[in-house]
């Protein structure tokens, strides 16, 4: 074992389960609205083109305000920055209740974007000041088993609430969004508590752990392969961001494409609201242990690349499956391959940009690369809705899914042939 491995896990059991609760509030109130329009959308006379859209806006709002809200957080500490997105984002989830028809629906997803800009990025960006190359993908990918942990724990819980319908007044959904809105906004405030800035005010980290850690980090910066970028403007330049961004993008166009129809697309099959919450949550409880089996995995092997392209390409097959097995239980079983290839992919991409982006380069390049592949959280879930009511099928929507996905393996690749030999040094040359 690594001397130093006893102070990252220490690390990793201060920050990690906490993060990983911050993102599951996160992600939870940014898909929710998947369970809600099982009522909400009949209630308020929604369309499908019209709850395509209104899921999906909520990426331009996102994608408008991610790189300026990275670069916030860089300069004013990440415990004020990310106070402040999760209170704002709380209070505009819990308003969702008050939605009135397709104007106030689009607004407000809007909105809750603009207000959690920031904050995936912002949570990547600080696990870089913890943690070397060596050890990102795991913890990253530990941090990010708290998306499928939501989709799993939100599932049960949305359709429990949805049952509350008419109490003092109110639908199931507006409930919905009202409960799993305001923990945000407490969370927030615990932030300032329990999230320090950087290692070098963590109060629990001993002086001789500090300098271990800083001297870790220095380490990776100054390691020849690297090629470091750390200055702003070369940075959202670079070419590698772009690829990058691009093979998100498609990764983010299969991940919401599914997963904010996947409640409909069961309840469509014939099963009641309890055994959709039941149902939808399997595949994300598969995607949690699979994702920290993978992360650990590529960290072992020090390799990124095929870490990405490998699980996209199972999510793909995954997708063309469920397009051609029969409609129930084996459809089903085909999406929730295809869910659980896309999740996979996290620990080990956001293991990328790391290996040659730093300080503010980091800050601004990977709010970039989220901000591009959150275009395909509009996407995805648009032309879902679109193609369904056109076609009445979700079949056509899976193979615009299925040819992002394509991309994404492209990209990534690309990527891989501009940085193969450094992403290898810089991960498995650590440990030599």
């Amino acid at each position: 074992m690594p001397p130093d491995a006893a102070l990252y896990k220490k690390i990793a059991l201060r920050l990690i389960p906490f993060m990983m609760l911050l993102y599951l509030v996160a992600f939870l109130d940014r898909v929710n609205i998947s369970f809600a329009a099982l009522t909400m959308n009949a209630e308020l006379a929604l369309s499908p083109s019209v709850y395509g859209w209104g899921a999906g806006i909520f990426f331009l709002g996102y994608f408008l305000f991610e790189v300026p809200s990275n670069l916030i957080l860089e300069r004013v500490g990440a415990r004020l920055w990310i106070a402040r997105i999760m209170v704002t984002w709380g209070l505009v989830s819990a308003a969702m209740a008050f939605v009135q028809g397709p104007t106030s629906f689009y607004v407000l997803r809007f909105l809750l974007g603009v207000a959690e800009a920031g904050f995936l990025p912002g949570m990547i960006l600080y696990l870089t000041y913890w943690f070397p190359q060596e050890r990102l993908a795991r913890f990253v990918g530990l941090f990010m088993m708290a998306v499928p942990l939501a989709s799993a724990v939100g599932a049960p819980l949305s359709s429990f609430l949805l049952a509350a319908h008419g109490f003092l007044g109110l639908s199931g959904w507006q409930w919905l969004f009202v409960i799993e809105g305001l923990p945000a906004c407490a969370l927030g405030i615990a932030v300032l508590f329990f999230l320090p800035d950087r290692p070098e005010t963590a109060a629990w980290l001993t002086e001789q752990e500090r300098a271990i850690v800083t001297a870790r980090l220095a380490e990776d910066r100054a390691h020849p392969t690297h090629r470091l970028q750390a200055a702003l403007g070369p940075a959202l330049l670079d070419g590698r961001v772009w690829l990058l961004g691009a093979a998100y993008f498609g990764i983010v166009v299969g991940l919401y494409g599914v997963g904010l129809w996947l409640p409909q697309i069961t309840r469509g099959l014939g099963f009641s609201i309890t055994q959709v919450g039941l149902l939808t949550a399997v595949p994300y409880l598969v995607s949690a242990g699979a994702m920290l089996v993978w992360g650990r995995h590529s960290d072992a092997k020090g390799e990124r690349v095929w870490h990405v392209a490998l699980p996209v390409l199972l999510s793909a097959a995954g997708l063309l499956a469920a397009i051609a097995v029969p409609s129930g239980l084996p459809e089903l079983f085909a999406l929730g391959i295809a869910t659980v290839g896309i999740y996979m992919t996290l620990g080990p991409f956001w293991g990328l940009p790391p290996i040659f982006l730093t300080r503010t380069a980091a800050a601004g390049g990977i709010a970039l690369i989220n901000a591009v592949g959150n275009l395909g959280g509009f996407l995805g879930p648009s032309i879902v809705g679109w193609t369904l009511e056109l076609t009445h099928s979700f079949h056509a929507g899976f193979a615009v899914i299925t040819g992002c996905l394509g991309l994404s393996v492209v990209a990534v690749l690309l990527v891989g042939t501009r940085i193969r030999g450094p992403a290898r040094a810089a991960v498995a040359g650590m440990r030599s």
